[in-house]
């Protein structure tokens, strides 16, 4: 069992900046990806970014160069910068990961960027 805590959301306005933390507790060892995932009202949840174990990043494309992924110095954590941040980021951003093919989930934590 993997256990995730996601913080650092809140309201910002259009060009700001954010950043977002998962920790990861529990049975950790066999964590192969970190991804960060958003769901807007309405929409369907989508991948926004991810790391894996080797060191791979994955951005959507609609976050290029606006959002960096990155291990943190806390063991088993991930954070997500968000810089230049637009309206239609308004989302709840979750954290995920991948742990020995399974799937875990945190709680979401909510980005506001009024239009």
């Amino acid at each position: 069992q993997v256990q995730l805590v996601e913080s650092g959301g809140g309201l910002v306005q259009a060009g700001g900046s954010l950043r977002l933390s998962c920790a990861a507790s529990g049975d950790t060892r066999c964590i192969s990806t970190v991804g960060w995932y958003r769901q807007a009202p309405g929409k369907e949840r989508e991948l926004v970014a991810a790391i894996t174990s080797g060191g791979t990043i994955y951005y959507a494309d609609s976050v290029k160069g606006r959002f960096t992924i990155s291990a943190g110095n806390a063991k088993n954590t991930v954070h997500l910068q968000m810089n230049s941040l637009k309206p239609e980021d308004t989302a709840v951003y979750y954290c995920n990961v991948l742990n020995s093919g399974v799937n875990y989930w945190g709680q979401g934590t909510q980005v506001t960027v009024p239009s």
